[in-house]
């Protein structure tokens, strides 16, 4: 029951995050800067929300990827996430 809440709010926060790329008919360069550092960060680091989480995947980047969507959001946002979701488990 846990990993269904962790999913649904994850992917309504990933979805929100996405259409903040496309405001008022334009493309937000800044927002897509900030995914691409993001990205480029949780590769490096192989960070994984979902992994963290205790949430195995099919396809390992997928994790990666919502991770680096999310983070671009700043830390902030990442706080409250965190918040919501309890204590990640450390691996």
């Amino acid at each position: 029951m846990f990993s269904i809440f962790v999913l649904a709010l994850i992917s309504e926060s990933v979805w929100e995050t996405l259409k903040m790329v496309w405001q008022q008919g334009r493309i937000s360069i800044d927002r897509i800067g900030a995914m691409v550092v993001s990205l480029v960060i949780c590769i490096d680091v192989e960070m994984d929300i979902l992994n963290l989480l205790g949430i195995n995947t099919s396809w390992p980047f997928v994790g990666i990827m919502l991770t680096a969507i999310l983070i671009s959001r700043g830390s902030n946002f990442i706080h409250d996430l965190i918040v919501k979701l309890g204590q990640p488990k450390s691996n």
